[in-house]
């Protein structure tokens, strides 16, 4: 990843609707949400809701499926893999030992 595609990202999270939405997306994994069940259950208005969606999108950190008439919109996993790699390449001027509670507390969760 570039630093400036990390600085789209990390520009789209830096909003809290916005980081809300991406974790909700994380958590629902690897179904998705329609972009009118995001807005409900944030309780943001769905033309804010999609302003936020497009946002995360063009950040690579969302993706969007039309299923019928509805656009089921799901986390970017690898965008999402793409920026914490990102963070942590240059982890520990390369001793692996000093980043092992960073990766054995991250193991549990994916």
């Amino acid at each position: 990843m570039e630093n400036d595609s990390a600085i789209a990202a990390f520009g789209a999270l830096a909003q809290g609707t916005r980081l809300d939405v991406f974790r909700l997306l994380v958590r629902h994994e690897p179904d998705g949400m329609a972009a009118g069940d995001i807005a409900r259950q944030l309780d943001v208005p769905q033309n804010t809701m999609s302003s936020h969606l497009g946002i995360l999108a063009r950040a690579g950190l969302v993706q969007s499926e039309r299923h019928s008439r509805s656009i089921i919109y799901r986390a970017d996993l690898d965008g999402l893999r793409a920026l914490t790699l990102f963070l942590i390449k240059d982890c520990c001027a390369g001793k692996a030992e000093l980043c092992a509670p960073l990766i054995a507390e991250l193991a549990p969760c994916c």
